[in-house]
């Protein structure tokens, strides 16, 4: 326990240490122990004498320190109080009203323009009013207005829930058309700060240019509809007429005036029925039902026609706020168009009927032409190759007969001459054919080998004459291809190969892959250019000039390229020019069994002898009969002649000799056929080897003399086909020579 406490004043404390000093003095002067208990009371009453003169000091420090802050409070109270006085007198000056409510939404102070626009509100704010109170008598105030359809309950509920924002501004609409933008920020304090500013000649100033905005767009709308080539009407959210251009007016006949604005659509239609029709399935009960729709109208479209001389399209669409627009389009100009344009159509369908009428007569014409072409070429090649028969056996006769080396190499021209006419002659009936649709193919299996090997039998002796080496590469491969075609396709291309080149070697080999096979004939000839190779492919196309007919016509690509296309086989071409071209032909590699391409019997081996045949000849034109008798005889065979079917059968009889073998033409005359001559003399005489001549070189006539068991001579004849004839035909036992009228008949 302590007597002097810290929490006494100074002079309560001074106090206390004075009794205790009397005190302890009196009790010094009464103590029996006069000399130690009195020193010590002594020192005692000193150390508190010391004590106390140490609290009286701090006493008085304190008592100045108390009084100085005694001053600054004063001091500063003035200055609180003064800057309280030039706060209201700063907010006073401002413009704006203003208010400051503290962090308990207590107002604080505000200056005299704080709601001077609300005199009720103005009296009854006081320091300490609630925030919530001042809303409320805002909100009841006469001097508000409200927007239709607002209650004050709302609008004070709308104010306080922009109080929990740390600031807002927004405009509060007053009586007398005046306008207050409030602005509420929140002070660091957590208190709230509410400026009122008067702008309402801000709003004044914007609504005028707001509608001098709306007026401007209200002309530049009417001048923009105005301008339209379409009637526009326009109705508001209740269906009444709002607006119009003058296109519209127009085409209502001027029936549009202000009389009729606010119109409702459902008067309005009616007026409109009397001018125009609904055209369609679309009607007017349709418009009426779609205008009356409280919304969620779709587009739609329909077409009216005014009388017979007006036709428009109209569209309607619903607008944003509900309502909606109706254009007219005036469509007569095109709809005449339409009609007009199907009137044409209409002549034109009639006179594209009547042209392909006349186009499919002439195309009729043409294939009759193209028929008759056809059948041209063929019996002009036949009756060509009927003379060039004789006459290669007369060149051939005489070349034998002959004995100086002049008239045998004359001799050999002439039948140079005439096998180069031979082989133009078959290339314009190859030609004919193909470009008529005639010719027919057998496809299947070919050996690659039999007809390489062939040309190589049939060309090595020209290359050796000429001082060519011709090389031709073995290949067993089997192609899918017609064999008589391929064969004349590779022909063709060893030909032109050893005819133009300049060089010493020619190359015929077959390259493959990916189930396919490329015959290529290589030279060393002058080469084409890149330009003329479309060109070559054309027939009498040759791009050497003085080319003899000897040389041929150009006709050998032509046909290459024709047979290729039927065929479905690659052609291509690579040509350097002064070092060569090389020709390809691709066509696929084959799956079944081989089919052996058709011989050229000029290049099969003699063999054999040709002597002591009897040979029956029938045939109608006396200079091929001359010569083939002639030269049956030069191979020491003889030969009975008729003319024509009844003439054979009937000197069969009279001889009553039935000779070694037939050679029957297959175009007799008359309407005879050499085939059907031979199944008679069969009949008559029993078999025996038969020969058909002929120039006839399609699949269908081989496959009926296959069926017969006769074979073909091709035309035209030469010695080599004959001689190879009289050795197929077997040696009689015993040779009969006739003496009778058919022995002498062709001396």
């Amino acid at each position: 326990m302590t007597l002097v406490r810290d929490s006494d004043s100074l002079e309560r404390q001074n106090q206390k240490l004075v009794r205790i000093a009397e005190a302890l003095m009196r009790r010094i002067e009464q103590s029996p122990d006069q000399a130690g208990l009195a020193y010590s009371q002594f020192e005692r009453a000193a150390l508190l004498e010391k004590e106390v003169k140490q609290r009286t000091e701090d006493l008085e420090r304190a008592l100045d320190l108390l009084h100085e802050s005694n001053a600054q409070l004063a001091v500063a109270t003035h200055e609180a109080e003064d800057a309280r006085a030039y706060l209201a007198d700063a907010i006073e000056t401002v413009d704006e009203g203003f208010a400051l409510f503290d962090a308990g939404d207590a107002l604080v102070m505000h200056n005299s323009r704080f709601c001077k626009d609300m005199p009720d509100v103005q009296r009854r704010l006081q320091p300490g009013v609630p925030f919530t109170e001042y809303v409320r008598m805002i909100s009841h105030s006469p001097s508000l207005t409200l927007e239709a359809g607002e209650t004050a309950g709302d609008w004070q509920k709308a104010r306080l829930s922009r109080h929990t924002y740390e600031h807002v501004v927004f405009n509060v609409h007053l009586a007398r058309d005046r306008w207050l933008q409030v602005s509420e920020h929140r002070t660091r304090t957590g208190g709230t700060v509410v400026l009122q500013t008067d702008v309402t000649g801000l709003m004044r100033d914007e609504r005028r240019e707001r509608e001098r905005l709306l007026d401007r767009q209200a002309k530049l709308l009417r001048a923009t509809l105005d301008h339209l080539n379409q009637g526009v009407c326009i109705f508001d959210r209740n269906g009444r007429l709002v607006g119009w251009n003058h296109r519209m007016e127009r085409l209502l006949n001027g029936n549009l005036t202000e009389r009729v604005l606010g119109l409702k659509f459902a008067e309005l239609l009616e007026r409109l029925d009397e001018i125009f029709d609904f055209a369609g399935s679309f009607g007017k009960s349709d418009m009426r039902a779609w205008a009356e729709k409280t919304g969620g109208r779709q587009p739609i479209t329909f077409e009216v026609r005014r009388g017979q001389s007006g036709a428009f399209d109209v569209f309607a669409q619903q607008m944003p706020d509900r309502g909606f627009v109706i254009s007219f389009t005036d469509v007569t100009r095109e709809r005449r168009q339409s009609q007009a344009l199907r009137d044409l159509n209409d002549t034109l369908e009639k006179r594209v009927a009547d042209r392909t009428k006349a186009l499919g007569a002439a195309l009729e014409d043409a294939r009759r032409a193209n028929a008759s072409k056809t059948r041209f070429v063929a019996a002009a090649s036949h009756d060509l190759l009927q003379p060039m028969s004789a006459a290669k056996l007369y060149a051939g006769a005489l070349e034998n007969r002959v004995t100086s080396q002049s008239d045998k190499e004359l001799a050999q021209r002439t039948i140079s001459a005439l096998e180069s006419a031979e082989g133009i002659i078959q290339a314009l009936l190859d030609i004919s054919k193909l470009d008529s649709g005639l010719a027919t193919f057998e496809l299947g299996a070919v050996s690659l080998d039999s007809i390489l090997g062939a040309l190589e039998a049939e060309f090595a002796p020209i290359a050796a004459k000429r001082g060519i080496e011709l090389r031709v590469v073995p290949c067993s491969l089997r192609v899918e291809s017609d064999p008589v075609y391929l064969r004349r396709i590779v022909q063709n291309l060893l030909s032109n190969a050893l005819r133009y080149t300049t060089g010493r070697k020619v190359l015929l080999g077959v390259r493959h892959g990916r189930g396919a096979a490329r015959i290529e004939v290589c030279d060393q000839g002058p080469g084409i250019d890149s330009s003329h190779h479309d060109q070559i492919f054309q027939e009498f196309q040759q791009l050497e000039d003085g080319k003899s007919a000897g040389q041929g016509l150009g006709l050998g690509l032509a046909i290459v390229d024709r047979a290729c296309r039927m065929l479905d086989h690659r052609l291509d071409l690579h040509s350097v020019p002064g070092r060569g071209s090389r020709f390809g032909v691709t066509t696929a590699l084959a799956r079944q069994a081989p089919v052996e391409p058709a011989g050229d019997p000029q290049a099969e081996d003699a063999g054999g002898t040709t002597h002591g045949r009897l040979i029956c000849l029938v045939e109608n034109d006396m200079e091929v009969a001359q010569s083939v008798t002639l030269t049956v005889e030069s191979f020491g065979s003889d030969v009975i002649w008729a003319p024509n079917a009844e003439a054979a059968v009937a000197l069969l009889r009279d001889v009553d000799i039935v000779p070694d073998a037939f050679l029957v033409d297959y175009q007799l005359g008359n309407g005879g056929s050499g085939l059907d001559l031979l199944d008679e003399l069969t009949a008559s005489f029993g078999a025996a080897p038969a020969h058909v001549i002929s120039a006839n070189r399609s699949p269908d006539f081989a496959a009926q003399c296959r069926a017969r068991g006769v074979s073909v001579l091709q035309k035209p004849l030469s010695r080599d086909l004959l001689r190879d004839f009289l050795q197929s035909v077997p040696v009689p036992a015993a040779v009969a020579i006739p003496v009778g009228p058919g022995a002498d008949y062709l001396r």
